[in-house]
């Protein structure tokens, strides 16, 4: 994408960065409803609209300026609230609403591949639409594989932190809990040491291979 301009780079991206986090967090809200808590849904959560969940910073401010300054972009919405109490079995339960948003991206991934391919099967005649799609599809795969590899790191608030707490034995989980205050300092040490990128693109890049393989892109 060198040959277009920050404008038209934010313009492609704006969409499918909207959807990745938006859905991801609806996804946790719609799970926990299944399991017994309708904190999200009382609090108008349960919704499609990306203004109900988008957080100034998160959403517009970061994923902007990863894109001028050409790195990978990630960003977060609002999180959907839970009450872990209103849950079933609260310990595994949590587990289960943590996993949902990951799911959500990968599900999210695979729809913007199909974008993409019917966007390559139209260029040439209808170049018109073909190139938002195949655009904008390359840029919701790269997005929501990204989100989902980050989110599933093993650490508190991060979604792999939440699913491994729900795994380990009480006192283990407990003792990983107490991480959650300093997540994210940990995930912008990781990520202004230059670690996160090195931790990130290697099953980033594996997973978009295979997508693209899969879909025949």
């Amino acid at each position: 994408m060198d040959e277009i301009t920050i404008a038209q780079r934010i313009a492609i991206w704006a969409l499918p960065v909207l959807f990745a986090i938006t859905v991801h967090e609806v996804a946790h809200g719609w799970v926990a409803r299944r399991y017994g808590d309708s904190t999200a849904m009382m609090l108008g959560r349960l919704t499609l609209n990306p203004i109900k969940h988008i957080d100034p910073i998160g959403t517009i401010l970061v994923p902007v300026l990863l894109l001028m300054m050409g790195g990978f972009v990630f960003g977060w919405a609002k999180p959907v609230p839970v009450t872990p109490e209103n849950l079933r079995n609260p310990k595994r339960d949590m587990a289960i609403v943590a996993i949902a948003g990951p799911v959500a991206n990968l599900i999210m991934a695979i729809a913007w591949a199909l974008i993409m391919k019917v966007g390559l099967m139209l260029s040439g005649e209808f170049t018109w639409i073909a190139s938002p799609l195949i655009y904008m599809g390359a840029a919701g795969i790269t997005i929501n594989i990204i989100l989902m590899v980050l989110n599933l790191l093993p650490f508190p608030p991060l979604d792999g932190g939440r699913v491994l707490t729900g795994l380990l034995p009480d006192n283990m989980s407990r003792a990983l809990s107490r991480l959650e205050p300093y997540g994210i300092i940990i995930l912008l040490g990781l990520m202004i040491t230059g670690i996160l990128s090195f931790i990130l693109l290697p099953p980033v890049n594996w997973l978009q291979q295979l997508l693209y393989g899969v879909v025949g892109l």
